[in-house]
């Protein structure tokens, strides 16, 4: 078996969010497919060195090391060999891209990239990561459900988000008690009917009902009940279709360890919630992880990563800075009440 190929990755991203392909030239294996700009880690260089070196000599680009953020680290086999990704995030560079190397340039959205031309395969993961917006919304419905949907349209008018829809102790409730179901079936539709409105994606948590999960857009599954699926196979898509959904359902995991982190990683799940990171309320006798091994367990996995427990937004910078994809939370990442309503379906 050969040896994996080391490979520096950079994604340049455009104050716009765009970000840089490169169709790949003639010349070279896989010719005319898009990927991301980078090339092999030579023996003597670290990776940072490397995806600097890459860029210069494929874009005429210069970066510096405090502009590149190292990501994540991505394996993929290919049927002739495995390439080792290492991804680095660039928002600043000095130059104008060229293509020096005979390539074609395209800058586009990670979620408009359908009629682009075909894509690297190892490429297909990165793009889907990149679509995750930087705060991720936990709801918390059942105290005042009204209140509930104000804020989060208010919330949803700001800045892009990912929602999650998850009322653990109303389900409980709901399983007992008819009119508790129908009210939480209400407000689980008025959520989504807000979340369609301002075209945010709406996870369903999996301790609700399995006949909502395909009315959402994905499904974020319990730590418990990611565990029954390891059994499945290592594949692209294995949790959607164990469950009948459509490819592009998202799917998010709960978790608090390495080793729940290397299962949502081995069922492809598009992202995990890992935490808690600083002291919360809701845990007031566990220690928290902090920030130091929030940062090594999240390194440790191909996968994006929310930080959740004690975020907020002045906590983004920080949680970005030690690898987090962002933040997930409940109420302080939702907007101050207001008694202003505008739009919201009560």
């Amino acid at each position: 078996m050969s040896k994996a190929v080391r490979v520096a990755v950079g994604i340049l991203c455009s104050d716009d969010r765009q970000i840089l392909l490169a169709s790949r030239p003639a010349d070279k294996p896989w010719p005319y497919w898009w990927e991301l700009p980078g090339g092999k880690i030579e023996p003597s260089e670290t990776p940072l060195e490397a995806v600097a070196r890459e860029l210069h000599e494929e874009l005429g680009v210069h970066i510096q090391t405090q502009s590149a953020t190292h990501w994540h680290t991505l394996t993929h086999h290919y049927p002739r060999g495995t390439v080792i990704l290492e991804l680095f995030i660039i928002r600043r560079w000095s130059g104008t891209p060229q293509p020096l190397e005979g390539q074609t340039l395209a800058w586009a959205l990670p979620d408009q990239l359908g009629n682009i031309g075909p894509i690297l395969p190892a490429t297909l993961p990165i793009l889907r990561w990149l679509q995750l917006p930087q705060h991720y919304l936990i709801s918390s419905a059942q105290a005042d459900p009204k209140q509930w949907l104000l804020r989060l349209e208010q919330t949803l008018q700001t800045k892009p988000h990912l929602v999650q829809f998850r009322e653990p102790e109303w389900q409980i409730r709901a399983n007992q008690d008819n009119l508790a179901a129908k009210d939480l079936q209400s407000c689980f539709e008025k959520t989504m009917a807000i979340c369609a409105r301002y075209q945010t994606p709406c996870l369903v948590n999996s301790i609700h009902p399995k006949s909502w999960w395909l009315t959402a857009q994905g499904v974020h599954l319990r730590s418990s009940d990611a565990q029954q699926l390891s059994t499945l196979p290592d594949r692209f898509h294995t949790v959607q279709a164990h469950f009948e959904l459509p490819a592009n359902h998202l799917i998010g995991v709960s978790a608090h360890c390495l080793t729940e982190l290397q299962l949502a990683a081995r069922l492809h799940a598009d992202f995990a919630v890992l935490g808690h990171v600083l002291e919360t309320p809701s845990h007031p006798t566990e220690t928290p992880l902090g920030w130091d091994s929030f940062a090594q367990l999240a390194d440790a996995v191909a996968l994006p990563v929310y930080a959740l427990g004690g975020q907020n937004s002045t906590t983004l910078s920080t949680a970005l800075n030690h690898g987090a994809q962002g933040i997930a939370g409940i109420r302080q990442l939702l907007s101050a009440p207001s008694n202003t309503q505008k739009h919201t379906p009560l």
